[in-house]
């Protein structure tokens, strides 16, 4: 009788284990996944009112209303049983004390002493806190008076400068006028220093941002969604990341920090003063240039525009800026959902919340996506779900000066992040107008595609946003993440994490990006935040709960051979020998696909055989899928901007926004190209080799053996 009791015992013990660890709960994971992005949790409204309540005020970083906003942030997660903190810094931020352009010419008299202000339209209901804008500068700008001939240089870039030598134009002592929209405005300065000048103008032109004032479809703010003629796009010329004060280091209050000489002596900051203009006040200027005719097209302006001439001159400007630096206390909010089951695995979503002005589209259109991703998983929370891994919100603040809030923070946490988190997921501008828009590090394409086929597209209801996102193509068109424009540059750039950026594709740092401009023209139903909300809550989802990572890195060998094939064409003949690379990456495709086969075996192999040995089995696969973005990384970093420590994707040395693949190999043969000595091929030919061994180590990471 013992024994048969003992049996029926045991028996109840097994069943119990097996219906506890083996039979997926009820509701299971992929039912709160689908009620995640149900209607019966979305609240457009709720986004409505926080993106109302964040854009009341200008709150740019180090501001009295940008601390409101982070007190705001905090309170809402706190509200939604999200443990919350803030992580504050204390950064050196600039400000403008003084400004003043004024333009001479045979043809002026008087002279043109700008205004250098955005105007302010009838019945704009902002028009009280536009005062509060700060006037428009650009952040980390050097403080002096430039005075000289004007020279239209087209975008800046260091093509632009080449078609110029070859027109024979002399740009020493020259003030550039260049137009804002193809690369970083930062590089625009120092590709204008490269060059002789000796101060920068840089314009928002119609062309690119400012509509044709004519039909409805391109009438300006706030009669349409185009740039005023007015409007002026601040920003900063800093070409570093974090507080350039603190090179590598976390700026908390009384740190060391290095002199205004030695930031200088770093080449992040510019050497000669700069401003922002509007589109109004550089076709003035353009007006007074003579010289030969701009190179084309490319070089001229749009409708009814007047004919683009290079110069230099005879239009003569006398620019005069004045900043100030500050010490400033800077806030990230820190907002936890701790995982059951493996809560030292960290799924991180950022946005930053700091603005130049109103903010409405960039960035708190994502801050008000961050706080209904939160609202959402509460409302999950309440229905039983619990995440198995760590859900980690991040609010950075002083994104806009350089990318500050988030690289203190990463700078700081280092070691920890480095060995805890699974991948970051950020969005800066989640909604500037319609079309999505997705780049990431290549293991999460796949990822990042099958949720898109889940979220239905917010501009029509008939269709997924995949089938929007490929309506053009065969494929939808993943970016990549080796520029430097927003926070995920420290996750991926510094300390190699899997990461993404979403956004639903205005009025760029202008005074007119408020709610207004929103409600009429970015989102009036504010259907397209919902959707950026589900896409990025659900992507966070699968990351948090699935037991194994949804990593493929398969994606990765693929898209290192792509790169590897552009190289060629522009190596080949100097006796540079592309092998040592396309060997890693053949080794790298076998790991990648022997690491997917493990991910196979293993789901196919749940159940009872498994549940004593296969949780340790998916823990270590899980980690290798985790480590190998981190072995792209090197020490030493790349030569010259050592910070920069992904060897694949980090930003191109003359545009901080463009993606680079191999970004060492690419500095490299630039320089070769400009000097063409034998040292210099042979610095190329050490940097594939270099590329080539971090290719090695994260083949190596995903096999998971000692050699």
């Amino acid at each position: 009788m013992f024994f048969k009791v003992a049996i029926s015992s045991l028996i109840t013990i097994a069943t119990s284990i097996y219906f506890l660890y083996y039979l997926p709960p009820f509701p299971h994971k992929p039912y709160y996944h689908s009620l995640f992005i149900s209607d019966s949790l979305s609240d457009n409204q709720s986004i409505s009112n926080h993106l109302y309540t964040l854009t009341r005020r200008p709150h740019i970083a180090g501001s009295q209303a940008n601390a409101e906003a982070a007190a705001y942030v905090l309170s809402t997660l706190s509200s939604y049983s999200i443990q919350s903190h803030i992580a504050s810094y204390h950064t050196a931020l600039t400000y403008p004390e003084s400004r003043s352009l004024v333009l001479t010419g045979p043809s002026l008299d008087p002279p043109v002493q700008f205004s250098l202000e955005q105007e302010i339209y009838e019945g704009d209901p902002y028009a009280e806190p536009a005062s509060q804008v700060e006037p428009t500068f650009h952040a980390y700008a050097k403080s002096g008076t430039a005075v000289g001939p004007v020279v239209f240089a087209n975008y800046g870039r260091v093509e632009d400068y080449a078609v110029l030598k070859q027109m024979g134009v002399n740009i020493s002592g020259s003030v550039v006028l260049a137009r804002y929209g193809k690369i970083y405005r930062g590089d625009i300065v120092e590709n204008a220093y490269d060059a002789g000048a000796v101060g920068v103008l840089i314009f928002t032109d119609r062309k690119d941002y400012g509509g044709g004032g004519g039909a409805a479809e391109e009438k300006w703010f706030p009669d349409g969604k185009w740039m005023p003629p007015s409007g002026v796009q601040v920003g900063s010329v800093y070409g570093g990341a974090g507080d350039p004060t603190t090179p590598g280091w976390p700026s908390s209050e009384g740190c060391e920090r290095i002199s205004d000489e030695e930031v200088e002596k770093s080449g992040d900051v510019p050497l000669i003063p700069s401003l922002p203009i509007s589109w109004a006040d550089g076709d003035v200027i353009i007006r007074t240039i003579d010289g030969e005719v701009g190179n084309g097209d490319d070089w001229q302006g749009g409708k009814d525009s007047p004919v683009y001439r290079v110069g230099p001159g005879p239009g003569v400007v006398n620019l005069t800026y004045k900043g100030k630096q500050v010490i400033s206390k800077i806030d990230n909010v820190v907002g936890i959902i701790e995982g059951t089951e493996e809560p030292d695995r960290f799924v991180i979503l950022g946005n930053h919340r700091d603005a130049w002005t109103f903010g409405a589209v960039d960035p708190n259109s994502g801050t008000a996506c961050l706080l209904e991703v939160a609202e959402r998983m509460y409302k999950l929370q309440k229905k039983g779900w619990k995440p198995r891994r760590t859900i980690v919100f991040c609010n950075w603040d002083a994104e806009e000066y350089g990318l500050i809030g988030s690289t203190e923070w990463v700078e700081e946490n280092r070691n920890m992040l480095g060995s805890k988190v699974v991948a970051y997921l950020n969005v800066d501008v989640a909604v500037g107008g319609p079309g999505f828009e997705a780049s990431a590090t290549p293991q999460l394409d796949e990822l990042l595609v099958q949720v898109a086929k889940q979220v239905m597209d917010p501009d029509n209801s008939s269709q997924t946003v995949y089938d929007s996102w490929v309506s053009s193509t065969n494929n939808p068109k993943m970016g990549r993440l080796g520029g430097g424009g927003s926070d995920y540059a420290a996750f991926v750039q510094h300390i190699g994490v899997p990461s993404a950026d979403l956004s639903f594709g205005g009025v760029y740092h202008s005074m007119y990006d408020d709610f207004t401009w929103m409600k009429k023209f970015g989102d009036p139903m504010f259907q397209r935040h919902v959707a950026v909300a589900s896409l990025w809550g659900l992507v966070a989802l699968k990351l948090a709960d699935d037991e194994l990572l949804p990593f493929n890195y398969h994606s990765y060998a693929l898209e290192l051979q792509k790169s590897a094939e552009e190289l060629k064409d522009r190596a080949l003949n100097k006796d540079i020998t592309l092998v040592p690379l396309l060997k890693s990456i053949s080794e790298f495709e076998k790991a990648a696909t022997k690491i997917n086969d493990e991910r196979e075996a293993l789901i196919e192999s749940k159940g009872w055989k498994s549940m004593w040995k296969d949780g340790h089995k998916i823990r270590e696969l899980n980690d290798r899928l985790m480590m190998a973005e981190r072995a792209f990384t090197d020490r030493e970093g790349l030569s010259g901007r050592s910070w920069y420590k992904h060897l694949i994707y980090a930003p191109s040395k003359h545009n901080d926004y463009g993606s680079k693949s191999f970004p060492g190999i690419d500095d490299a043969i630039e320089k070769a190209k400009s000097v063409n000595t034998a040292e210099s091929w042979l610095t190329v030919q050490h940097e594939i080799w270099r590329v080539a061994r971090v290719i090695t180590q994260a083949s190596l990471c995903l096999v998971g053996k000692l050699t």
